[in-house]
């Protein structure tokens, strides 16, 4: 598994990746977008490609070595390929991306649909060749994007086996969930099997200091043999200065660092947490996420910080109503 080569890092930021939701397309439903991206013309598709090359060379310089698109993320495989190409010493990186979304807003932040879900096998074999069109042999993991427990892809065995194929080319296949019950997709995509063996090597979930609901079953995946990758750590920027609950201020100011940093630093506290990422969309906000390697919390920090826990149900309602700027 290309994960491997971060298992033997030194640099404690190798566990933490760098996601490009924010930055492969002018539109998202992050907080405080605008200000973090401007409007109008700040959003045209050679300044993001720029703002995300920035990113690219300042998470790589500080040590960061997953990097996450989606074919949903607007240009965000694009982007990261002419990174690739322009830095030919960068030969270390695990490359990550997922299918199963199609990006449909044209470039603009107020599309009546930003993306459409299509879990089926027509879907995979269309945006597998547009991935590796772009992406080509760097592509080092492909994941099926958003998976729920009544999506067509844990059961359709014409796709498990193309996705079986693909592996056996050296890609590794893994999968990403969303919604109130991410424990059950994980689970079900657990027993996923082709030919006797498991089909997912690695897991992406939304886990955070709100939504903690996916925990025992990203151990049980951890345990099964699979890479964890964290999503959503900064639950769309809730999490982050100024809207963090009191008492995440609080614990950050203690430590003398952001409360993003907080936040991502109990993430990877779980023994399960292989890969946590950043969704920073400027380099300062990169370079305060990086900084949750070096916290260290006490018992008592901690236990102040589990009573923000909501259920998922009221997160992900809280999620589904958040604005796309």
């Amino acid at each position: 598994m290309p994960f491997s080569r971060l298992a033997t890092a030194t640099t404690p930021t190798a566990h933490l990746g760098l996601g490009l939701a924010a930055v492969g397309r002018p539109g998202y439903i992050t907080l405080d977008r605008a200000a973090d991206l401007g409007e109008g013309d700040d959003r045209t598709v050679e300044n993001l490609r720029t703002r995300t090359h920035e990113l690219l060379d300042a998470a790589y310089a500080q040590g960061v070595r997953y990097l996450d698109a989606a074919r949903s993320y607007g240009r965000s495989e694009q982007f990261l390929a002419d990174w690739l190409k322009s830095r030919p010493e960068v030969t270390d990186v695990v490359v990550g991306s997922k299918w199963g979304y199609t990006y449909t807003a044209g470039w603009t932040t107020d599309a009546e649909r930003h993306e459409i879900k299509d879990h089926s096998l027509a879907a995979y074999e269309r945006q597998r060749a547009e991935t590796e069109a772009i992406l080509g042999d760097r592509l080092d993991l492909y994941q099926i994007h958003s998976v729920t427990p009544d999506s067509p892809a844990l059961t359709d065995k014409d796709l498990h086996a193309r996705l079986a194929e693909a592996a056996a080319q050296g890609v590794t296949v893994g999968f990403s969930t969303s919604g109130p019950r991410q424990a059950d997709a994980i689970r079900a995509a657990l027993a996923v099997t082709v030919d006797g063996e498991p089909l997912f090597r690695t897991v992406q979930s939304t886990y955070n200091i709100l939504e903690t609901s996916a925990g025992p079953a990203l151990a049980e995946a951890h345990d099964a043999g699979l890479t964890v990758i964290v999503k959503e750590g900064m639950a769309n920027g809730r999490l982050a200065a100024p809207h963090a609950p009191e008492s995440l201020r609080a614990v950050a100011e203690e430590t003398g660092l952001g409360c993003d940093a907080v936040a991502l630093a109990v993430i990877l506290r779980e023994p399960w947490a292989g890969v946590v990422l950043s969704g920073a969309a400027t380099v300062v906000q990169l370079t305060s996420n990086l900084h949750a390697a070096a916290v260290d919390l006490t018992d008592d920090q901690l236990a102040r910080l589990a009573p923000l826990t909501e259920t998922p149900e009221a997160y992900w309602q809280h999620r589904g109503a958040l604005p796309w700027h």
